[in-house]
């Protein structure tokens, strides 16, 4: 069973940055086809996916955070992360990794493992 970790979040003012990062273990990235994505749920709304990353590295993200977050991932390390700038108070919210085994990354029911998520708070 792929086990995930997230990390790094926090309270931020507005216009700040945080990095968030997602452990993962037992060889999650040994697979010949998967997916990682991060995902965030804010109290009173359902969860949306923030960004999605390919093991051959394709990105894709969400229209509400372009050319502010860039994910990536670390092979060696097993650890993803999410490089969050100019955060605004709608960005707050429970931050969740998840691994899709098999590669599909369409869905939210693609992703089978999931992290517990990290709190990110923005603040006026």
């Amino acid at each position: 069973q792929v086990k995930l970790v997230e990390s790094g979040g926090g309270s931020v003012q507005a216009g700040g940055s945080l990095r968030l990062s997602c452990a993962a273990s037992e060889f999650a990235y040994t697979y010949s086809r998967y997916c990682m994505g991060w995902f965030r749920q804010a109290p009173g709304k359902e969860r949306e996916g923030v960004a999605t990353i390919g093991r051959e590295r394709r990105a894709s993200y969400a229209d509400s955070v372009k050319g502010r977050f860039t994910i990536s991932k670390d092979n060696a390390k097993e650890v993803l992360y999410l490089e969050m700038n100019n955060l605004t108070t709608d960005d707050t919210g429970m931050y969740y990794c998840a691994f899709s085994m098999g590669g599909y990354c369409d869905l939210q029911a693609d992703f089978t493992y999931w992290g517990q998520g990290t709190q990110v708070t923005v603040s006026i």
